[in-house]
C-alpha cells in the first residue's frame, strides 16, 4: 500500500508538472480606477496591470486542436510558452464583488465591454481601450470585476491594444515552414502600398507574413508563382495584373524599397475595388495559443491563490466565484470556436467559463489554423470567402445535407460536461450580412431549430452591426453608403440580458425566453418575401436622402473547399488551395419579414422600435464608385417619417407621419410607457432604464432624432 501510495504522489505530481496554466504574473501595478471616482453602492475601483506567462503541454490531449503545437520551440520541460497583457479592474473593497469575474474578449486588440453596457461613455477609440471614463458606470455600480487580456498574437502595439506573444511553428529541422497565403486588400480612398496583412478591417493594426521570396517574377521549385488580381465586387470575375507590375516593396512615398511585408502597386490600389494576392509565406504563429491563454487565465482567476512564484491572484477567487465572458463580432466568433473545440474544458477539470454571452458574432473564427487571419471577417463584399461559416452552425447538433456531417458547437462540451449556460445576441444586419439565420434553422432554412436548454438566443431587430453614431451626417456622402446608418441602439437591450444572464449562472434564476424571428410565424423569410415598403426620396429634416429601396441581397453561403489540409468541421488545420473552390449548391440563408413602415417584426423589438420615429433597417448599399453600389457591409439605414401628413402626402410617403401617430405629447409618452411595461415583464429592459428612457419622453416629448 506504502509503495502505491509513493506511485499515485509520483503520478500527481507529474501530472500536474504538465498542466497547461498560468505560471508567473510580471510587472503588475494597482493604480486607482477612473481617477478614484466611487460607484453607489460598490464605491470605488482598482486597475491592475501586467503580463500573466503561461505554459502548455504539447503531448497533452486538452491541446490537441491547436494548430501546429508541435512544431513550436519548447522549453527545458518540454513545454510551450506564451505571455499576455492583462488589465484588470476590481472593485477596491473585495467584499462589494457581485461573484462574477467578467471577461471581455477583445476586438482586434480593443476593448470593449465598458462601452457597451456603460452608458455614456465618451471619447476616441484610444481612449475606451485606456478605460478612463466610466461612463454611468453601471457595471461598476453591479460590482462586476472585469477582465481584458491579450489573446491575437497578430495585433501590433499601439493605440492602447493588448496583445499576446506567441511563438511561430518551424519544420522539425528548424527551417522556415512556408505555405500558401492569400491576402485581400479592399480600400475606400486610393493608394500605392499595402501591408500584406492589412484589410478591411485590420489596415495597419495587424502584422503580415512575410513573403518566402522577394522575386515576385521567379517560380518556387515546385512551380508556384505568387499572383494579384482585381475585381470591381466580390462577383464580379478577377482580372489578373502581371507580375512585373507590382513587386513585395514598399513604395507609399514613391520609391520602391523591397519589404517582405508589404506589396507595392505603382499604378495604384484604386478604392471600392477588391484585390486578391495569393502568396508564399513563411513563419506561421501558433495562433490557437490563444485559445490556451483564455482558458488558463480563466482557470488561474477562478481558482488558484497565486502563481509558481507566490504572486498572488489578484482578483476575488474561490468555489463561490462565476466566470461569464462576453464578445463582440469578431470576438463573439472567438468564444464560439473556443467552445466549440473543447477549450472551456480547464486542463485540471471543470469549466473555464460559467457563462458565455456572444454578442453581433455568429459563425466561427479561424485562429486554430496555420497562416491565421483571425482579423479577417465575413463581408458579403470584403472578406467574403474567408474561413467563417463552416458548418455547424448552431449550438444545437444537426444534419448537413450539403457536406454529411452531424454535428453541433456543444458537442465537446457536452461529452465532459462543461457547457456554460450562453445567451447568445445578435442583430438583424447578422442576419442580413452574417448569415445568423442559419444558427435559428435547419441549414436549408426549411425549419426552425429550438435552442439546447443551456442556450437563449436574442436577435435585435431592425439594428446594424453597431449603432450608427450620433447625431446622423445632414449631408451627403453618409459615410461609406447612400443613406444614413442605423443608430438603433444596442445598450438597453444588452444591459438586460447581462443581468439576466448573471442571475441565471450566479443564483439560479430562471432565464428570459428566446425572442427571435421563426419560419412558423412567418417573421424570418426568403429575401424575395419580405414586404419592404417604397420609401420615396425625401428632404425630411431638411437631409436630402435618395429613395431607400430593398435591392441588397443577403450574404449567400456554399460550401467551400480549401484544400485536403483543412478541417471544416472544427475550422481549422492548413488550407492549401486559395482561393478557395465554391460548390454550387446554397445553404438557405433567410432573413428578418418587415412591418408597414419596413422595421422588423420578429425578435427583440426595443422601446425605439415599437415607438418609432421613422424606418430602422439592417442593410444598406455602398456610395456610387464603390463595390458595384452592393451591400454597405455592417450598416444600416435610418429615414425618418414625415413630421406631418401633408409633408409625407407630397413625398409620396406611404409611412404614416409622425402628427398622425402621436397627435399629442402624452399620446408619445403613453406610447413609450406601455412599449417599456411590455420589455420590462419580459425581462429585456431593465426598470432603471426603463425609468430614464421614459423621463426623456416626458421632458422632451416625439424624438426629433433617432
Amino acid at each position: 500500500m506504502r509503495w502505491i501510495t509513493m506511485a499515485t504522489v509520483v503520478l500527481c505530481a507529474l501530472t500536474t508538472a504538465a498542466e497547461a496554466r498560468i505560471t508567473r504574473l510580471e510587472d503588475l501595478k494597482v493604480t486607482p480606477a477612473f481617477g478614484g471616482k466611487v460607484f453607489s453602492p460598490t464605491g470605488a475601483f482598482e486597475r491592475v496591470t501586467g503580463r500573466a506567462h503561461g505554459e502548455v503541454d504539447p503531448k497533452a490531449p486538452a491541446n490537441a486542436n491547436i494548430q501546429d503545437l508541435a512544431l513550436a520551440p519548447r522549453n527545458a520541460s518540454g513545454m510551450v510558452e506564451y505571455d499576455t497583457d492583462i488589465d484588470i479592474i476590481r472593485p477596491a473593497n473585495p467584499a462589494a464583488s457581485n461573484g462574477v469575474l467578467f471577461f471581455n474578449i477583445l476586438n482586434r486588440g480593443n476593448k470593449g465591454g465598458l462601452a457597451l453596457f456603460n452608458a455614456d461613455v465618451k471619447g476616441t477609440l484610444t481612449n475606451i481601450n485606456a478605460a478612463d471614463d466610466a461612463g454611468d458606470g453601471w457595471m461598476q455600480r453591479q460590482g462586476f470585476t472585469t477582465v481584458w487580456f491579450g489573446w491575437q498574437a497578430d495585433v501590433l502595439p499601439g493605440n492602447n491594444r493588448m496583445t499576446l506573444r506567441v511563438p511561430a511553428a518551424r519544420n522539425a529541422d528548424g527551417s522556415p515552414l512556408t505555405g500558401v497565403v492569400r491576402a485581400e486588400f479592399a480600400s475606400p480612398v486610393a493608394s500605392k502600398s499595402q501591408n500584406l496583412g492589412g484589410g478591411w478591417f485590420t489596415t495597419d493594426t495587424t502584422a503580415s507574413y512575410p513573403t518566402a521570396s522577394l522575386d515576385n517574377t521567379r517560380p518556387f521549385s515546385d512551380g508556384f508563382l505568387p499572383t494579384l488580381t482585381v475585381r470591381s465586387s466580390e462577383r464580379a470575375p478577377r482580372v489578373a495584373i502581371a507580375n512585373s507590375a507590382w513587386s513585395f516593396a514598399d513604395c507609399s512615398d514613391g520609391t520602391a524599397r523591397p519589404d517582405p511585408k508589404k506589396i507595392c502597386l505603382p499604378a495604384g490600389f484604386e478604392p471600392g475595388k477588391l484585390y486578391e494576392l495569393v502568396y508564399r509565406g513563411q513563419d506561421p504563429l501558433v495562433m490557437g495559443l490563444g485559445f490556451a491563454a483564455a482558458r488558463d487565465l480563466a482557470d488561474f482567476l477562478k481558482n488558484r491563490d497565486k502563481d509558481d512564484a507566490g504572486v498572488a491572484n489578484p482578483v476575488v477567487h474561490g468555489k463561490d466565484i462565476k466566470t461569464l465572458v462576453m464578445g463582440s463580432s469578431q470576438s463573439g466568433r472567438m468564444m464560439r470556436t473556443f467552445l466549440h473545440l473543447g477549450f472551456n474544458k480547464a486542463e485540471a477539470g471543470g469549466k473555464a467559463f460559467d457563462a458565455m454571452l456572444p454578442h453581433i458574432g455568429g459563425g466561427l473564427l479561424p485562429l486554430s489554423l496555420r497562416f491565421a487571419q483571425p482579423g479577417r471577417a465575413w463581408g458579403e463584399q470584403p472578406d467574403h470567402s474567408y474561413p467563417a461559416y463552416d458548418f455547424p452552425f448552431s449550438y444545437a447538433r444537426q444534419t448537413d445535407p450539403l457536406t454529411g456531417r452531424t454535428q453541433g458547437l456543444l458537442d465537446r462540451c457536452t461529452l465532459d460536461n462543461t457547457c456554460p449556460r450562453i445567451f447568445h445576441a445578435a442583430t438583424a444586419l447578422e442576419v442580413w450580412e452574417g448569415r445568423q439565420s442559419l444558427g435559428l434553422t435547419d441549414p436549408l432554412g426549411l425549419r426552425d431549430v429550438a435552442d439546447p436548454a443551456n442556450v437563449r438566443t436574442f436577435i435585435m431587430a431592425s439594428t446594424q452591426h453597431g449603432p450608427a453614431a450620433l447625431p446622423l451626417p445632414t449631408a451627403a456622402p453618409f459615410g461609406l453608403c447612400r443613406l444614413p446608418g442605423n443608430p438603433n441602439p444596442h445598450i438597453w437591450t444588452m444591459r438586460a440580458l447581462l443581468d439576466g444572464l448573471t442571475a441565471w449562472v450566479r443564483d439560479d434564476k430562471r432565464p428570459p425566453s428566446s425572442a427571435v424571428p421563426r419560419i412558423a410565424d412567418g417573421t424570418l423569410v426568403a429575401a424575395d418575401l419580405v414586404r419592404f415598403p417604397a420609401i420615396p426620396a425625401n428632404n425630411y429634416g431638411g437631409t436630402d436622402r435618395p429613395a431607400l429601396r430593398n435591392t441588397v441581397l443577403p450574404n449567400p453561403l456554399h460550401v467551400l473547399d480549401r484544400g485536403h489540409g483543412y478541417k471544416p468541421g472544427d475550422t481549422m488545420g492548413v488550407i492549401t488551395v486559395e482561393p478557395p473552390r465554391s460548390g454550387s449548391a446554397s445553404y438557405g440563408v433567410l432573413v428578418p419579414q418587415v412591418d408597414a413602415d419596413g422595421n422588423d417584426l420578429g425578435g427583440v423589438r426595443s422601446l425605439f422600435l415599437q415607438v418609432p420615429i421613422g424606418t430602422y433597417t439592417a442593410w444598406n448599399s455602398f456610395r456610387p464608385g464603390l463595390f458595384d453600389e452592393a451591400y454597405c457591409n455592417f450598416n444600416g439605414a435610418f429615414v425618418p417619417f414625415a413630421a406631418t401628413k401633408a409633408e409625407r402626402e407630397k413625398a409620396g410617403d406611404p409611412r404614416l407621419s409622425l402628427e398622425e401617430r402621436y397627435p399629442t405629447k402624452q399620446a408619445y409618452v403613453n406610447a413609450i410607457r406601455l412599449a417599456a411595461d411590455n420589455l420590462m415583464r419580459a425581462r429585456l429592459l431593465l426598470q432603471d432604464d426603463a425609468f430614464r428612457l421614459i423621463t426623456e419622453a416626458e421632458t422632451n416629448g416625439v424624438r426629433k432624432g433617432p
